[in-house]
């Protein structure tokens, strides 16, 4: 509230990036800004955008087409073109399950079918840059790491989750997601992912990854960003090769980019003190409004709040209408 009146209003922040939908403040597109970012296509992961509609056989033969048309076969991730933290988001490794997440999603919403990138590793790098300044700065760096449970020989799936002293807290999102495999006994030493989207609040964990920023990531994603028409503000989501290749500014591909409603994740690190991540959050949004003011004086104009309002509504609306997250 205070930031709003300090730097002219409540809806300042959608001019970070002027130029994605809603500064990608909350409700934005998420095909319209890796369109966006078409210019830096080789760091990028492709993606088609197909409608829902209620011929579900019909729609995934509409993606697998227009995934061979820009050369990519299955598997492929589909997400929803609009929601945030993983909800929607699935591996589909055949044409019947391409089918069945259409025939699970809201009619007339448009599902972003993105190409596999094989990489095991994924971060979030936070990007800030003054409009004014020559170079921008990596604020924050979020390594994941995709949570597993390995085989004993004799316990099933199930047994497994509860006896995990980290998973069996949280087995109120594992459960319903691995339903149809609960009963399945894991062989000896054989490991088995629980998790698969790279957001915290679907049981992915975060480290702060801080320490093993460089200067070659830096130039690197400032390069990346600057080749981006008026972005400014952000965390790019990114699949890399190994830490070493990462830190040289080479071999990842972003998978998405997270606008002004974007989040230095770093802070859902456990050992990051409830003080520290507050302080994190008050000066990643004095930076977001100090942007979004300086592109207003440029002359930007913000949304009207009801405007920005409709966006967040139609997002929570549509979010429990989403296939369920891998």
């Amino acid at each position: 509230g205070w930031l709003a009146l300090r730097y002219g209003g409540i809806t300042t922040p959608t001019l970070a990036n002027p130029l994605f939908p809603v500064g990608g403040l909350v409700g934005e597109s998420k095909s319209k800004i890796l369109d966006h970012i078409s210019g830096v296509a080789p760091y990028v992961a492709r993606h088609v955008s197909v409608t829902a509609t209620q011929d579900s056989t019909r729609d995934a033969a509409d993606g697998l087409r227009a995934l061979a048309d820009i050369g990519i076969a299955l598997p492929v991730v589909a997400k929803p073109d609009m929601g945030c933290r993983g909800v929607g988001v699935r591996l589909i490794e055949t044409p019947d399950e391409l089918t069945a997440y259409f025939s699970d999603f809201p009619d007339g919403e448009p599902v972003v079918l993105q190409e596999y990138v094989p990489f095991e590793a994924e971060a979030g790098i936070f990007y800030v840059r003054h409009p004014d300044a020559e170079t921008g700065q990596i604020i924050s760096m979020t390594l994941k790491y995709f949570p597993h449970v390995i085989g004993d020989g004799s316990s099933t799936l199930r047994e497994l989750i509860a006896a995990d002293k980290r998973a069996g807290k949280i087995s109120h999102i594992y459960l319903p997601r691995h339903a149809e495999r609960l009963d399945l006994v894991l062989p000896k030493g054989q490991p088995y992912r629980l998790a698969f989207a790279g957001s915290h609040s679907r049981g992915t964990i975060f480290r702060d990854g801080n320490a093993f920023i460089t200067e070659a990531m830096r130039q690197k994603f400032d390069e990346i960003s600057r080749a981006i028409p008026e972005f400014y503000f952000g965390r790019f989501d990114v699949r890399f090769k190994d830490i070493e290749s990462l830190q040289a500014g080479k071999d990842f591909k972003i998978v998405e980019v997270n606008g002004a409603g974007g989040e230095a994740t770093h802070i859902w690190d456990r050992n990051t003190s409830l003080k520290d991540a507050y302080r994190t959050l008050m000066n990643q949004y004095d930076l977001l409004f100090q942007i979004g003011r300086r592109n207003r004086q440029r002359g930007f104009k913000a949304i009207a709040p009801w405007t920005l309002l409709s966006h967040y509504l139609k997002e929570k609306r549509l979010t429990g209408h989403y296939p369920a997250t891998q």
